[in-house]
């Protein structure tokens, strides 16, 4: 009965740890490693059960144990409701008992643009759509930020941005001067050196700006301000013999924000920007206006006349009276230039059949014809009594109009058709231009060419010389060219050059003003008026649908006409009136103007 009993206590013992152990596996979470927590019931259960087989032990407190139980119990529900920390975020550095901002690990010149107008090199380029540099309200404004940038630029940094000094340029936190700032000395941070030290000390390797050396944000003794160089503020009013100094321009007595170097800039007198009216103030039809690049079809006389080749005749407007004439007509032949006498009412007609008339516009009546060439005459240029013609036949010709000989002297220089000719009044140079793709300069009526120019690509049509400057020579090329070049015919050299993005047909200089303007073909069609040497637009005219083929300018300087292939004569005011001078006003037009009727 003994062992029997025995046997049945010890396998009830065995099934009830058997069932504890189950369920307390059970309890855990599958595929973990974490024990289920006993409460207080269940230990001392499992410790009264286990103390039977334990011998030589010591007897266990249970008040101690149940507050040891709480204690656990408490720390592993605070352990559970903990949250997980968030990311580290580094706290930014303080440096004082003000509010200084830290520049440390900034890229000013990215952020701020501070070293350059254009575009910061730090940021990406967006290329922004910039309207034409012709219209007022975006030269105003491109004004008023270049003054806006100079100012700030001024008052930030006083003629320089500052650069970071090295270590050995910083100031020492021992002298005289540390012991009145607030500022904390940090060696990681970059410090502005100071005014008597040389720019050249100074490393060029670094852009990135630090805080300039003013005394902004600390305090300081008003006696020591003389022991600090480059500090704005003196210690007391500068005395001399006589008493004390006052400077009235000085910062001390200003009553502006800003430094009197500022006030000088904002108040300095500026030129206001010129306006250029967009719209033509005149629209002409001119039916038959051919559309050809070698022609020259248009010219403004000294008399305020301006003709017009059409077809096969050709024809007078009055610009003071508005009436409109014929003066010839050429039955059987076609008008491929004309060209108006310097001074005087004369005008060469070059034909398509190589004939050259010269007409009396005041009598309306033909004064004489020579021949010469074998091909159509689309040039022609005027030096006081010295007419010379260029044609397809390759071949320039001089002419005395005083003596009967049809010319007095041929010239071959060219491969192509000759199709821009201007005369220097002032060197007696002649500036001819071929569909070769050659500007040749000769001097007087020589038949050796002074200067021979290779460098445009297209064939030459543009050719104007500088009223404002002596040997100073424009020349424009064809489509494959597009280019407006520059030369000095005294030295032979090309001054400059620039690339107009489109065909050049005509050039003039203005009478009243250093500009020069442009007329152009493919592919924008337009009329551009440039600010000479810096080539900065100052207008950029459109209206013709076709290539700008013809340009003239009134005698007294302040209107251009253009004609094209539209068949459309528009007239552009583009320059203003040059005080003192002769020509213009009440008195232009001599006894032309007083016309009512040409017959």
């Amino acid at each position: 009965m003994k062992e029997t009993t025995t046997e049945s206590h010890e396998i009830s013992t065995f099934s009830r740890s058997t069932e504890d152990s189950n369920a307390r596996a059970l309890a855990s979470p599958p595929q973990t490693n974490l024990q289920p927590a006993l409460n207080e019931n269940d230990y001392l259960n499992e410790k009264t059960m286990n103390r039977r087989d334990r011998q030589g032990s010591e007897a266990v407190d249970a008040d101690a144990l149940s507050k040891a139980l709480k204690e656990f119990e408490e720390a592993g529900q605070v352990k559970e409701r903990t949250p997980v920390g968030s990311p580290h975020r580094k706290r930014q550095r303080v440096y004082g008992d003000r509010f200084i901002p830290n520049r440390e690990g900034q890229d000013l010149q990215a952020s701020y643009m501070l070293l350059h107008d254009d575009q910061s090199p730090g940021t990406p380029s967006k290329a922004r759509r910039r309207p034409a540099q012709g219209e007022l309200h975006f030269q105003k404004t491109e004004e008023a930020n270049r003054t806006f940038s100079t100012l700030l630029r001024s008052e930030l940094f006083d003629r320089s941005v500052p650069q970071p000094t090295p270590p050995s340029l910083s100031p020492d936190p021992t002298g005289p001067s540390s012991t009145h700032s607030t500022t904390i000395n940090d060696p990681s941070r970059s410090r502005t050196p100071p005014t008597n030290l040389s720019s050249s000390s100074l490393p060029t390797a670094s852009l990135t700006p630090s805080t300039p050396h003013k005394n902004l944000l600390s305090y300081m003794s008003p006696r020591h301000h003389s022991s600090i160089s480059g500090h704005p503020t003196p210690s007391r009013t500068p005395q001399s013999r006589h008493g004390p100094n006052i400077n009235a321009h000085s910062d001390l007595y200003s009553l502006s924000p800003v430094r009197i170097e500022s006030q000088r800039l904002l108040l300095s007198p500026r030129k206001a920007p010129r306006a250029v009216s967009k719209v033509p103030f005149k629209v002409l039809d001119a039916p038959e206006l051919a559309d050809d690049f070698y022609l020259n079809l248009v010219d403004w006389g000294s008399s305020n006349i301006l003709g017009v080749g059409l077809g096969s005749s050709v024809y007078m407007w009055n610009s003071a009276s508005g009436r409109v004439s014929q003066l010839c007509d050429l039955p059987g032949d076609t008008v491929t230039s004309v060209s108006w006498i310097q001074r005087g009412t004369h005008m060469a007609i070059g034909t398509s059949k190589g004939l050259v008339h010269i007409y009396d516009a005041a009598k309306t009546r033909r004064l004489r014809t020579m021949s010469g060439h074998t091909a159509r005459v689309g040039a022609l240029a005027w030096n006081d009594h010295i007419l010379t013609s260029g044609s397809r036949d390759r071949l320039i010709c001089h002419r005395d109009v005083r003596l009967p000989a049809p010319f007095i002297r041929k010239v071959a220089g060219h491969k192509g058709e000759v199709c821009g000719l201007r005369w220097n009044a002032d060197d007696g140079q002649l500036a001819s231009g071929g569909n070769d793709n050659k500007l040749i300069v000769w001097d007087k009526l020589n038949e050796t060419p002074l200067w021979k120019f290779s460098n445009h690509t297209a064939a030459v049509k543009a050719v104007a010389w500088s009223p404002h400057q002596h040997s100073l020579l424009a020349s424009g090329g064809g489509t494959a060219d597009r280019h407006i070049k520059f030369w000095n015919t005294a030295t032979g050299n090309m001054v400059q050059e620039i690339d107009t993005g489109s065909q050049v047909c005509n050039l003039a200089w203005s009478k009243n003003s250093n500009e020069i303007v442009s007329t152009h073909g493919f592919s924008q069609n337009q009329i551009v008026v440039w600010k000479y040497p810096s080539m900065t637009q100052v207008a950029s005219l459109t209206g013709h649908t076709y290539r700008v083929l013809y340009l003239a300018m009134s005698p007294d300087g302040q209107t251009i006409v253009t004609g094209a292939g539209d068949e459309t004569l528009r007239f552009w005011k583009c320059f203003g009136k040059r005080e003192k001078d002769g020509v213009g006003g009440d008195g232009v037009g001599g006894k032309m103007e007083r016309w009512s009727v040409i017959r």
